[in-house]
């Protein structure tokens, strides 16, 4: 998830906008031969920006689509940059306006659902994207991100609901002002100092209403954008074909380095290149972790990110191991800027509710649960604890932050007792009432998810509650979650943004039945996160994102996971790869040398 992620997910696409706003087009030069392999772990749900949140679904939009905003490709810390925007946006009325001239000449790729073969995308593109959050038939699960925050737009969603969910998008939103072709103004109802940052996600790609209109019933089957790739061919559950935008205006690589050695190389082998070099990138699903390892073995893929059991064998000691390094593999590591947890469904019968004892049921749970273990020996030391929801590298993160429980079985043993869950002959214990007491731990049916159900049930034991598993595929966790309808299960997120507000939002009330997997609601927390909205960085804003995290913890509403290493190794053919902390899909900024790949 992106989270899932993240996001769900998650940004990527091409920059134009080089580091010190000068500009520079060419035409693309991405080279049919020039193929990339790459694996993907979990199913995608199809290519709809609004209406996917998938992970893999986001990773493939990144380099369709384009949105009005980007991030560059080498700085650190990361730094937004125009992407359909030909500047940064012009930013008024204290945080409340915000204007974007558009670049001219930008088409989207031929479609038979345009009544010519150049359709330019234009101001009334981005205005039309964005009301599709709000309509009432999309059932977006990203309309958090504009709901409340744009002048006029949840009247017209809400005229809509009483239309028998009819929106019309002809209808003027003052709000989202076209003030000409290519410029765009957002009139928010409140000062909000991160709205850049959700421009800047690829959930809010723009597309064009002839397309969506056309392909109502399938909108995720047909993406078409902008963007330096198309989709060429979608088996679904097994292979996803990107082919080069042949009509794309392309860029030349010019990033700066940043302080990271690893940037020398990459500039090195990039500078001067007319961009995007690859001319397709061949996507496989392959769920089970060993396939995916013996694929990388075997050069079936190029680059491998998610092989956890396999570290020490292929990284000891973090280091490439000596029998690849002969092949000439290399790793990329670093601390991703995302975290696991495991959420408690906040209206289940037997984990929900604010009364005590089903606080000190949770709180027990999660005290039972030792992440040390987790890390030790399922993530193979690949990750460290995640003692906050926002995770290092965000701005919020606070490295002095330690919650307010760990493991403790002891102590959990304890609190059960105090509440009244009574041990039977058997040790389980009953509920206070006598009624059974069972968890239900969601998960998937890979090979992985296993170690995890067997390691919480070994938790569980110690603490006298009965632990049971229900199978499911990854796609299908996530409708579950949005309709509250799974006791207990675990989930990611990675950054969509690099802000706090982020992470925190995956509890703000108003997002259940979206990103709120937990069912969360809490008027504290609520009037925490909507003030934090209208601060800038600064002390204060990171103060209430403290009282938010406090309040979690009280309340009990996750069991935080861990905070996983990225680590990825390569082959020696594949140049310029950096793995960027938000944009997650560097095709379009890599290049490929094929006298240096063995034939296949």
């Amino acid at each position: 998830m992106r989270s899932p992620f993240l996001r769900a997910i998650v940004v990527a696409g091409c920059l134009l906008a080089l580091p010190g706003g000068a500009v520079r087009i060419a035409a693309a030069a991405a080279d049919p031969n020039k193929v990339l392999h790459v694996a993907i772990e979990a199913g995608d749900d199809g290519f709809d920006p609004s209406r996917s949140t998938n992970y893999y679904s986001g990773l493939i939009e990144e380099v369709i689509f384009e949105r009005l905003l980007t991030y560059d490709y080498l700085a650190e810390p990361v730094k937004l940059a125009p992407m359909l925007a030909e500047a940064m946006p012009e930013v008024g009325d204290g945080g409340k306006t915000y204007t974007f001239h558009l670049r001219k000449g930008v088409y989207f790729t031929p479609d038979p659902a345009f009544k010519t073969d150049r359709r330019e995308l234009v101001a009334d593109d981005v205005v039309y994207s964005i009301k599709r959050f709000v309509d009432p038939k999309n059932r977006s699960p990203w309309r958090f991100l504009f709901a409340g925050k744009i002048v006029g737009l949840d009247e017209q969603e809400a005229l809509a609901k009483k239309n028998g969910d009819r929106f019309d998008y002809n209808a003027k939103v003052a709000g989202l002002e076209v003030v000409d072709r290519y410029t765009v103004r957002f009139h928010l109802t409140d000062t909000d100092f991160n709205f850049a940052y959700i421009l800047a996600s690829p959930t809010t790609s723009i597309v064009a209403r002839e397309v969506i209109e056309r392909y109502s019933d399938d909108t995720k089957g047909h993406p078409v954008g902008s963007g330096p790739y198309m989709l060429a061919e979608w088996k679904r559950g097994s292979r996803i074909l990107l082919h080069a935008n042949p009509g794309y205006r392309g860029f030349v690589w010019d990033f700066q380095p940043s302080a990271n050695p690893w940037d020398q190389d990459v500039v090195a082998a990039m500078k001067g290149k007319q961009m995007p070099q690859i001319g397709v990138v061949d996507v496989r699903l392959i769920e089970e972790e060993q396939s995916r390892w013996l694929a990388f073995q075997g050069a079936e893929i190029d680059y491998i990110d998610r092989f956890g059991s396999f570290a020490p064998m292929a990284i000891p000691g973090n280091k490439v191991a000596p029998y690849l390094a002969k092949r000439g593999i290399k790793l990329y590591r670093y601390l991703e800027p995302e975290m696991t947890y495991y959420y408690f469904n906040m209206v289940d019968s037997v984990v929900g509710g604010f009364d005590k004892e089903k606080i000190a049921l949770r709180r027990a749970i999660a005290m039972s649960y030792d992440i040390d273990e987790e890390i030790r020996v399922i993530r193979k030391n690949q990750a460290i604890r995640a003692e906050t929801p926002v995770p290092p590298g965000v701005v919020g993160y606070d490295p002095k932050y330690r919650s307010s429980y760990h493991y403790d079985p002891a102590l959990a043993n304890k609190l059960l007792d105090y509440f009244g869950y009574k041990r039977g002959a058997d040790g389980y214990r009953t509920l206070p009432d006598g009624k059974p007491l069972v968890l239900t731990l969601w998960s998937t049916p890979e090979a992985i998810a296993r170690e995890y159900d067997e390691l919480w049930k070994k938790s569980l034991d110690v603490i006298g509650v009965h632990f049971a598993t229900a199978k499911i595929k990854f796609a299908d966790q996530i409708q579950k979650g949005r309709a509250c309808q799974m006791q207990f299960a675990g989930a990611a997120w990675t950054a969509d943004w690099p802000t706090a507000d982020n992470f925190l939002q995956l509890s703000y009330g108003p997002n259940v039945g979206e990103d709120n997997y937990a069912c969360y609601k809490s008027a504290a927390f609520d009037a925490f996160y909507r003030k934090a909205q209208q601060l800038p960085d600064s002390a204060e804003r990171n103060h209430l994102y403290l009282s938010m995290v406090r309040q979690m913890e009280v309340d009990t509403t996750w069991v935080m996971g861990a905070t996983r290493y990225k680590s990825t190794l390569f082959y020696p053919w594949m140049l310029g790869y950096k793995k960027h902390p938000i944009l997650h899909a560097p095709w379009p900024f890599m290049d490929i040398d094929n006298t240096k790949r063995p034939a296949r």
